[in-house]
């Protein structure tokens, strides 16, 4: 009998040892290979029927209907080839199980910190990541939580060892979640004897930490501003990049009014400026394309965030900013999905207005924008990054041909 459990239990243990496969990172690419007879989804909106695409040493090197197959030659016929996704903002690698705290890595103590770096947090050994490439999604923005301003950002590839490997573009934005100006009514508590406080305003508070976030960055202004320095100040040289503008400021908020905040930021110290979650960015939709605000549309499949808004509101959102031209990016951030729900938002997005060529734009071109990378992955001037829907190539750009 304990022979048969022994059996039993070593059955157990090598189907658990095997449940999660470990896939690990392809090796570099040696060899030319042709994609031929595709219809290519370029991300740019230009659909090309017949086309080709050479790959040589891991980049893609022609794409189009004149380009010279070489090498190895696939024949795709009757096959979509699309850009691989990108999310515009994410807890990966940061985050593993939600209730459990040991795996927890994306927020620090204290309400200003700048200094964070989220890619040095990163961990490439994350079961999060296998999931989201099935689904397409081969960068992604992994983002700092917590507090008023978060730290920066940084671009992964979601093929690699380490989070050195994985740097795709390393502290391109820096983040602040903007309190709320919501004024929410109080619930009943459940009091005890002691004596009670007196009640406080949200708003107000949320109103004096904006204030205090300001505050900080006249201060680093200053600061940088001197050319000589008794003491080195960590947190104002850490926003450095923000004022030369080598850095954007993306600023978390929904509603109207703390937008309008955001575009004092434009206005005061001249920030490149992106807002995250923009629920009701429609409304002003005029006003950000002014001020060259691009938005990233976290909440896709949600309801929407005030009472006296279409209860499709989220769905109609992309197809509004588009018209108006705000260059905006669509992003899931659902804890549930763990962003793999990526493309069923861009599929949502086109039900309600947006093309299709328009919704795929959403979830690579524009997120490349957006996220500063436009210059070696998606069209920008002569250039394109893609990925073949189900192969793993390892692309960052081609030359036009």
């Amino acid at each position: 009998m304990k022979k048969i459990f022994l059996y039993m239990l070593a059955s157990v243990l090598m189907l658990t040892a095997t449940a999660q496969e470990t896939i690990y990172p392809a090796p570099a690419q040696k060899e030319t290979i042709t994609l031929t007879n595709a219809t290519i989804h370029v991300g740019n909106g230009q659909v090309i029927e017949n086309g080709n695409v050479v790959i040589t040493n891991g980049k893609i090197t022609a794409v189009g209907a004149a380009a010279t197959p070489a090498g190895t030659i696939i024949d795709c016929k009757g096959k979509q080839i699309y850009p691989g996704l990108i999310l515009s903002s994410s807890e990966l690698g940061l985050v593993e199980v939600p209730a459990v705290r040991a795996t927890l890595d994306n927020e620090e103590l204290g309400e200003i910190n700048p200094s964070i770096r989220s890619l040095v947090a990163y961990t490439t050994d994350s079961k999060v990541i296998n999931t989201l490439r099935t689904s397409g999604i081969l960068l992604a923005n992994t983002v700092p939580g917590g507090g008023l301003i978060s730290g920066s950002s940084s671009v992964v590839q979601l093929d690699a060892w380490n989070w050195e490997d994985a740097a795709y573009k390393a502290d391109g934005a820096m983040h602040f979640r903007m309190p709320s100006l919501l004024a929410r009514t109080r619930g009943r508590g459940f009091g005890g004897g002691g004596p009670q406080q007196p009640p406080v305003d949200p708003v107000k508070r949320a109103l004096d930490q904006i204030e205090n976030v300001k505050t900080f960055f006249r201060e680093a202004k200053a600061y940088l501003a001197e050319s000589n320095h008794e003491s080195t100040n960590l947190k104002y040289e850490a926003v450095r990049n923000l004022f030369n503008k080598q850095q954007k400021l993306v600023i978390h908020c929904n509603i109207v009014k703390e937008m309008l905040v955001a575009v004092d930021f434009v206005k005061e110290f001249g920030f490149d400026v992106v807002i995250e979650g923009g629920a009701d960015s429609w409304q002003i939709a005029d006003i950000l394309k002014q001020n060259n605000i691009a938005v990233v549309l976290d909440a896709m499949h949600s309801l929407p965030v005030m009472v006296d808004d279409d209860i499709d509101q989220p769905f109609k959102t992309p197809a509004m900013l588009q018209k108006a031209g705000v260059l905006f990016a669509i992003n899931d951030d659902d804890e549930n999905s763990r962003s793999r729900n990526l493309p069923f938002n861009a599929g949502t997005a086109v039900a309600y207005g947006l093309s299709k060529e328009e919704a795929l734009s959403a979830i690579t071109l524009n997120a490349a924008k957006i996220l500063g990378i436009a210059d070696k992955t998606g069209f920008c001037g002569n250039r394109q990054g893609c990925q073949h829907c189900s192969k793993r190539w390892r692309y960052t750009g081609y030359e036009e041909q």
